[in-house]
């Protein structure tokens, strides 16, 4: 599979059958020739623009399905997941 191939499909959280929203970038570990997590900007961005570094980071371990259209997820508090900004805060949708 490539990477274009994720970048293709949506995201679901199966707890509440949210769409995060597509896959934009891999974590990998390559050192083990594996994938550390899945990374899906916020709803709000806009091809990279007008909302910041916020992107929901999803561990392998959370994904439960990759289908042909979608990919399923389980997370409990999305915001857990929220890439930290450059000072180390979490970002929040409130």
């Amino acid at each position: 599979m490539k990477i274009s191939d994720f970048q293709t499909k949506d995201v679901i959280n199966i707890v509440d059958g949210k769409k995060l929203g597509s896959v934009s970038d891999l974590e990998l570990d390559l050192r083990q020739g594996k994938i550390d997590s899945i990374v899906v900007p916020s709803q709000g961005k806009f091809f990279g623009l007008f909302s910041g570094d916020n992107e929901v980071v999803i561990p392998w371990r959370n994904i439960v399905k990759i289908g042909m259209d979608v990919v399923l997820v389980k997370l409990d508090d999305t915001r857990a997941y929220r890439a930290p900004d450059d000072e180390g805060e979490y970002y929040h949708n409130y």
